[in-house]
Order: structure tokens, then sequence, then C-alpha cells
């Protein structure tokens, strides 16, 4: 017996976008915490049966730990302002996770450049 197709294909990356684009929303007009600075949501991972959504961010300045348990604080504001706005029948328990991936996408490119540097000097000596 063949297993039963969802009848959206791709469902929830389509709800984890969209839950994406709310939170940024929510979290720029709504949030009015001090310890939110900057924030910027990288990603959404939602669990097959949306109890339960990683919000992926990063941040422009600020200290990262202060800001996720802030967001992590929030979460149940926020998750009543998705509640409003999502038509989906449950809206997942939010988990915010800080990201980083720019950290060290910025120190893999310093490293890269300082053996690049090195290498053209050792050519010059050469």
């Amino acid at each position: 017996m063949a297993a039963k197709k969802s009848s959206t294909p791709n469902r929830s990356f389509k709800v984890a976008d969209q839950i994406q684009r709310d939170l940024t929303e929510l979290i720029a007009r709504e949030l009015k915490d001090p310890r939110v600075g900057m924030v910027t949501l990288q990603g959404v991972e939602v669990t097959p049966d949306y109890a339960h959504a990683k919000v992926f961010f990063s941040l422009l300045t600020g200290d990262p730990e202060e800001t996720q348990a802030a967001l992590n604080q929030a979460a149940g504001f926020l998750r009543n302002g998705l509640f409003k706005r999502l038509h989906i029948h449950t809206v997942p328990t939010l988990h915010f996770v800080f990201d980083r991936t720019t950290e060290r996408a910025a120190d893999m490119n310093a490293l890269i450049a300082r053996a690049v540097a090195s290498r053209s000097k050792d050519g010059e000596d050469a």
C-alpha cells in the first residue's frame, strides 16, 4: 500500500516562510523590548506536526545571549501575534536560536585573506 501524499507539496516550507515574514514584521513593529536590537531572521525550521519552530536570527549590534533571552521571553507574545495572522490549525511554539553563520563566514574570509597575503609575500621573497 502506498503512503498517502500531502495534498500540498512543501507545505511546511511555505508555513515556515510565512512565519519568518510575519515574525520579522512583529519584531520590528510590535516588540518593544529594548534588549532586542537590529535582529535579522535567517530562517525558520518547523517540525512536521507544526508543534515547534526553531527561529534562527543574527544581530547587527548587541549581545547575542541577551537578545536570545529577550526573544525567548517574548515568544508567547509573538506566537499570539502569529495566531492572528496565520490561518493554520496549530501555530508552533517558538524557539529562538542565534545563528553564527555570518560570524564564521567573516572568520573564514579573514583566514583566506591572510593565507593569500602570506603566499604572495613568500612569492616575492623567492
